[in-house]
């Protein structure tokens, strides 16, 4: 229980200091909450004059004044009232940009480890929905902090009207204070497990959009509707658990505030009748405390709302907060061009939670100018020393060196803006042509980006699109052909004109014609530029400089390709297989 409270203390305190910028705004709210505090005292208090001078003693000067008095009361309150939800409103909206644009930046300068374990829904799931309930930390703490004071205003009232009936009327009070806690302590649970389901859901719908082809190819449509309908049942039936406990809470704050009320009119009638006390005190003593139940019971709810913030908060600083995940970071040089040359000196690799090394005991210098290329069945490694160059993953043991120098001791920044890549899977943004080959440039200037897409053997496709380099590609490009994004990707990697090229099965997935023109882009592209090419297809690397043959993570042969087919046996099978199929 000690524990519960005080992670409760601390989460509530780091969501809160979120709100520190806007200080003097929550100063002014809660000078508004005064003014609302004492505008409810105020009109409480105005009952007993109300009906003791006018509706008793027949006053006609109250009977002119007290009405407009009340209205002024009223409007205050009013007043007060707008100030301070449109300034928590601005505090909570402020804040909410505030944690969604730090979880972000948080997470997209995560390692590619940290994403290959991660659903992507989920993280979707925290910056959206979780970082939403904390935005609501503030707002109903000054909820709570308001009500208080209504109530400390209202408290103050009937002790003044009569300390007896007050006594009667808080003999109740312990009682209330149960069920906020009982039910804080439920909605913080559910809260949690509501938030884990959500993510759930998102992943699903995550999965099964991207992969709708699947689905389809598969008539697989059904299956995705049960899977979907056993996830959104268990979120509806958390999420109707929540809700009945947060309107259970509501009945029972109505009937202790009942039984409260049933003593005073008990004690208070009898009062009445034996005439110590006028109706008139003891009305606005009963308007007093109706007023003051209710202040309590949305301080009820206004709890209920903070457990469910915390749970969100837990999962949002868990990612915030952790020790373990930490951003990637480069050293303190900048690397600029030229290239001078690559070295592998003993590189091993493993993928985190594996036991086989992906790459054994890596020794290789690539020099400037040369064409590299990587062969070997799927699994063998190439893919994974590509990924190593720009610092996807580190490798587990040995040293990479860029010019002499470790890649650590590079800045990410200078080390990636100067490594093109261009892969089997080309990614395209929902954005246009122009914004898409100009991406991660300081400069969109049309010039250079047609002539990044002539070279690439992309203008003339770019041209007789609805818009032109304007046209909107789609989401991962998808109103374009396998081959048109793929000269697009290389028509971004020649805008960027990289010192140091890696081509990762850049043909695999195309069709002959596509392949040929693709491939014409490519020798553009590798152009006076040291290049790394990793092939599945031999056609596309028989000009390599030096062909490296691997198998199971290791090097086992390199040379030209007449060279191999005289000295490495498994090279010479692969030439085989895939050039005698072909006659």
């Amino acid at each position: 229980m000690a524990l519960l409270k005080n992670d409760t203390i601390r989460l509530l305190r780091r969501s809160l200091s979120y709100f520190l910028p806007y200080k003097m705004l929550i100063i002014a709210s809660f000078a508004a909450l005064g003014v609302v505090a004492l505008s409810t005292a105020g009109a409480a208090y105005l009952v007993q004059p109300a009906l003791d001078e006018i509706f008793i003693k027949k006053d006609q000067t109250a009977l002119v004044f007290l009405p407009f008095l009340l209205v002024a009361v009223f409007l205050a309150k009013g007043i007060g009232l707008f100030i301070q939800k449109f300034l928590m409103s601005y505090c909570g909206t402020k804040v909410l940009e505030q944690l969604r644009y730090e979880l972000f930046a948080k997470i997209i300068c995560l390692p590619l480890d940290f994403f290959g374990e991660t659903r992507v829904g989920m993280l979707m799931s925290r910056i959206i929905s979780d970082v939403n309930l904390i935005s609501a930390s503030l707002p109903e703490l000054i909820r709570i902090i308001q009500h208080s004071l209504t109530m400390v205003g209202l408290i103050g009232l009937v002790l003044y009207r009569d300390a007896q009936l007050a006594f009667w009327a808080c003999l109740v009070f312990p009682l209330a204070v149960y069920p906020v806690i009982y039910f804080g302590k439920k909605l913080r649970k559910i809260g949690r497990k509501y938030q884990s389901e959500l993510a759930d859901i998102s992943s699903h719908l995550q999965e099964s959009f991207n992969g709708l082809r699947v689905v389809k190819a598969f008539a697989s449509e059904e299956l995705e509707k049960d899977k979907f309908r056993i996830v959104s049942k268990n979120l509806a039936r958390i999420g109707i658990k929540g809700k009945m406990y947060n309107q259970l809470s509501s009945p029972i704050m109505e009937l202790i505030g009942a039984i409260g009320a049933g003593l005073v009119i008990w004690y208070g009638g009898s009062q009445v009748i034996a005439g110590n006390r006028t109706p008139g005190e003891f009305f606005s003593f009963m308007t007093a405390l109706i007023m003051l139940y209710d202040p309590f019971k949305s301080i009820s709810q206004a709890n209920n709302t903070i457990q469910q913030a915390m749970a969100g908060a837990e999962r949002v600083f868990e990612i915030l907060d952790s020790k373990d995940l930490i951003e990637e970071k480069g050293g303190d040089i900048e690397y600029t061009p030229p290239f001078a040359s690559l070295a592998f000196e003993n590189v091993t690799f493993f993928y985190p939670g594996t036991t086989d090394p992906a790459l054994k005991n890596i020794n290789l210098t690539i020099k400037a100018g040369e064409r590299l290329a990587f062969v070997g069945q799927s699994g063998a490694g190439k893919t994974t020393i590509a990924h190593l160059v720009p610092r996807f993953h580190d490798c587990t043991q040995g040293t990479i060196r860029l010019n002499n120098r470790p890649l650590s001791e590079y800045t990410l920044a200078s080390l990636r803006s100067n490594i093109g890549i261009v892969s089997q899977d080309p990614f395209l943004f929902n954005l246009s042509v122009r914004d898409n080959i100009a991406y991660g440039q300081s400069s969109t200037d049309q010039a250079l980006v047609e002539q990044a897409a002539i070279a690439a053997y992309a203008h003339d496709f770019i041209k007789e699109l609805p818009h032109g380099y304007e046209t909107i590609v789609g989401e991962k490009g998808v109103k374009l052909s396998g081959g048109q994004k793929q000269r697009l990707t290389i028509a971004r990697a020649i805008m960027k004109n990289p010192s140091l090229l890696i081509l990762d099965e850049a043909t695999s997935a195309l069709d002959t014609e596509s392949e040929r023109i693709v491939q014409k882009a490519l020798e553009n592209l590798m152009e006076g530029r040291t290049s790394i090419v990793i092939a599945h297809r031999l056609s596309t690397v028989l000009s390599a400089d030096r062909i490296i043959v691997m198998q199971n993570g290791k090097i086992i042969s390199e040379g030209t390709n007449d060279q191999l087919l005289q000295t490495c046996p498994f090279y010479s099978k692969l030439y085989k297989l895939q050039f005698e199929g072909q006659k």
